[in-house]
This record gives structure tokens, C-alpha cells and sequence, in this order.
């Protein structure tokens, strides 16, 4: 029997694992006195089938009002052909999932705001968004679901901490590591910041923006509020603005277009550090709530996505020209 414990990893990347544990030896009970090349057999589909059966546990157990009030962790087995699953989990609500909460160590970089970290740096865009680019663009722009398929939590745990330990191996760590790991770190590090990157303040602008129907005041005004960024977020944005869409250049190879791009990081760089979104709303529900925000905080990133490309430079000279406007 083979027992794997599930911990820190996504649930699709374990199925892999578990097909390869499905095989049976089908000459165990061969008795020809023949020579036979051993041959494997393997159960139809098992590993998909038992993480179906995982899937519906956990939908059972998040579903019901105990697990959910409940602080501690559950363990819980499930078994199939002879392949045993353990696995712990634990009910966290979507809001402190999602909160953006402040380092309490301000000498790294998660959870540090950007402009301490650049000012540190004396860079103008940080060293782990510059790196982490630079890596996918050079083995993991061609991968299938980059940015979408999620990495090894360990993985990305472990390049977290050496990015915040300022860790002089860190280029090897990189060059070694799953490029879906590198990935993942460059999403939680936009995750984490204490603001997001579009900014708080900002954050009311961007929904009313996106909102308008007339394209020429929509533009003016999505190109003001850019302008309206410091300049550490704005370069930032900018650089990863570039990068996404270089990555979408390669969708028929990586299956990732730009509407792809913008759902994976559009809540990421605009969701508020606090409850911004729900001001002057009357939608019913938390819930509608929420995802009323997450498709226009999708249709802000996609906006600036699908434009030309935007100069840091001249965004700021035509903000010269406005601030000598007499």
C-alpha cells in the first residue's frame, strides 16, 4: 500500500504522482514456466478517479457549518486499489485568505511596501520581480498554463525566504527550480504587498475608469490615473505590463491569452487592502460583492494589456504639460 501525504501542494500536481503508484505487476500470478518480460498494468484512470473522490471530500467538508467554525485541523484517508491517501485540512474564510497583511521584519521583501524596497535596492523596479521575469521569460514562457498552473507551495516558500534573506544563492535556486514555482513567487510576492500595486487610493478611480462607456474619456482617464501612480509602482507595473504581454505572444504555444493573464493578475495588482470595493455599492451579497469586483479589477488589467504600449517617459512628460497647463 502506498501512502502519500498531501501537504503544501496543488491538488492537480498529485495526480501525476498517484497514476505512476498504479500498476500492478500482472506476473505475480503468472505460472507458465516461460520467460516472460514483466509487464505493468495499469487501473484505468485510478489516480484522476481517488483525487475526484479527495475533491468531493473537501467540497463535503468546507460545505458543512462545523468544519467551517472550526479553527483545527482535520485529518482524514481515503482509499482506492490499494493506494491510501492521507490528507489534513483546515476551513481559512476568503477574507483573511485574501487579506494583505503588512512584514513585521521590514529588511525583506514580502509583505514590504514597494518603495521602501526599491528605495533599499536603489532600483527602480525590485530585484525579485526583475529576476523571477527574467527566469520565466527565459525557460518558461513556452510552458503550458505559466502563471495559471499553480507551483510546489514548498518550492515557493523556499524562494520566498531566500529573497527575503537576501540569499546569495538565490540565481542558482532559480535556474534549478520549477518554473512554475518561480512563477508563483512572483504572484504571491504582488499578493503580499501591504498595498496593492495599482494602489488603495487609487483603487476607487480604476473601478469608476473601466466603467465608463466613452472610449476617449476612458482613455484619458485610465492614462491619468497610470500618471497618478509613484513612480516605483508605476515602473513596476509598466515592467510587468511588458513581460504579460510577451507571454501572451506565445498563447498558441502556452495557451495563456491576455483575458487569461488579466484573471490571474488583476485581482492580484488591484484587490484593496481593505474594504474600498464595498463603498457606495448596494449589491446584496458579500459574495456579489466580491465578484463584481474581481471582473472589473480583471477588466482594468486587461485594459492597459490589450493598449499599445505605454513609455514611463512619456506618461511623465504629459504630466509635465498638465502641471504647466495654465
Amino acid at each position: 500500500m502506498t501512502e502519500i501525504l498531501v501537504s503544501d501542494v496543488n491538488l492537480n500536481s498529485v495526480c501525476e504522482r498517484l497514476e505512476q503508484h498504479c500498476c500492478v505487476d500482472q506476473n505475480q500470478h503468472n505460472l507458465s514456466s516461460q520467460p516472460q518480460t514483466p509487464v505493468l498494468k495499469r487501473h484505468t484512470n485510478t489516480g484522476a478517479k481517488l483525487w475526484g473522490r479527495v475533491r468531493s471530500k473537501l467540497l463535503r467538508q468546507k460545505l458543512d457549518p462545523q468544519t467551517v467554525q472550526s479553527k483545527n485541523w482535520h485529518m482524514d484517508v481515503i482509499e482506492m486499489n490499494g493506494i491510501k491517501v492521507e490528507f489534513s485540512m483546515k476551513f481559512t474564510s476568503r477574507d483573511l485568505s485574501l487579506k494583505r497583511t503588512p512584514s513585521k521584519k521590514q529588511s525583506g521583501v514580502f509583505g514590504v511596501k514597494i518603495n521602501v524596497v526599491t528605495k533599499r535596492e536603489r532600483s527602480k523596479v525590485p530585484y525579485i520581480v526583475r529576476q523571477c521575469i527574467e527566469e520565466v521569460e527565459k525557460r518558461g514562457i513556452d510552458e503550458v498554463g505559466i502563471y495559471r498552473i499553480s507551483g510546489v507551495a514548498t518550492d515557493i516558500q523556499a524562494l520566498k525566504l531566500a529573497f527575503d534573506t537576501n540569499t546569495k544563492d538565490i540565481l542558482v535556486m532559480l535556474s534549478d527550480m520549477d518554473i512554475n514555482a518561480i512563477a508563483g513567487t512572483l504572484k504571491l510576492y504582488f499578493r503580499e504587498l501591504p498595498e496593492p500595486l495599482l494602489t488603495d487610493r487609487l483603487y476607487p478611480a480604476f473601478m469608476e475608469g473601466i466603467a465608463l462607456s466613452d472610449p476617449a474619456a476612458k482613455e484619458n482617464c485610465m492614462m491619468h490615473l497610470l500618471r497618478s501612480l509613484p513612480d516605483p509602482n508605476l515602473m513596476t507595473f509598466l515592467t510587468l505590463l511588458e513581460h504579460l504581454k510577451r507571454v501572451a505572444e506565445k498563447e498558441p504555444i502556452n495557451k495563456m491569452s491576455l483575458h487569461n493573464l488579466a484573471t490571474v493578475f488583476g485581482p492580484t495588482l488591484l484587490r484593496p487592502s481593505e474594504s474600498e470595493s464595498t463603498k457606495g455599492q448596494h449589491i446584496t451579497s458579500a459574495s456579489d460583492i466580491w465578484s463584481h469586483d474581481v471582473m472589473a479589477q480583471v477588466q482594468v488589467l486587461l485594459y492597459y494589456l490589450q493598449h499599445p504600449p505605454i513609455s514611463f517617459a512619456e506618461l511623465k512628460r504629459n504630466t509635465l504639460y498638465f502641471s504647466t497647463d495654465v
